[in-house]
């Protein structure tokens, strides 16, 4: 089982703990929510939370198939219902993988297999909400 602490700081502003690392996370609503903006927003940390996990997904995957990755960015945008609850309805991962010679079809089976297989964020997402990605290749010397 997995654990996690949140504790009320002041105003709107909390901090989260997670239970196995320990590290801790500002959060703070906006002013237009009571807060003063000094912290990560959750739907915010939602986001991060998918891009990190598929990202890990990702970069184990392309160094198992030994490809000569040298960097990652994912970037996301989610799309949120207009009633509340304003949960997301739709996600965009747009992946940007550098590196030298680097396989197409091995950094899309990568993607594929984080999408269906790996990443739990993913899983525990969907099916209520719609996650597409894409992705492009650099080519670094």
């Amino acid at each position: 089982m997995k654990e996690a602490k949140v504790t009320w700081v002041n105003g709107m502003q909390f901090v989260g703990e997670g239970g196995d690392s320990k590290h801790g996370i500002v959060l703070d609503a906006s002013a237009e929510g009571g807060g003063r903006g000094t912290g990560a927003r959750p739907m915010e940390l939602l986001l991060v939370a998918l891009g990190g996990c598929t990202a890990m997904d990702v970069i184990s995957i392309l160094k198992k198939k030994r490809q000569k990755v040298t960097g990652l960015e994912i970037n996301l945008s989610g799309e949120e219902a207009t009633d509340w609850p304003k949960r997301y309805t739709k996600i965009h991962l747009e992946y940007l993988v550098r590196g030298r010679g680097l396989d197409p079809q091995a950094v899309e089976r990568s993607i594929e297999l984080s999408d269906s297989k790996y990443c739990s964020v993913t899983a525990s997402l969907r099916p209520s909400v719609q996650i597409t990605n894409s992705y492009h290749i650099v080519e670094e010397e």
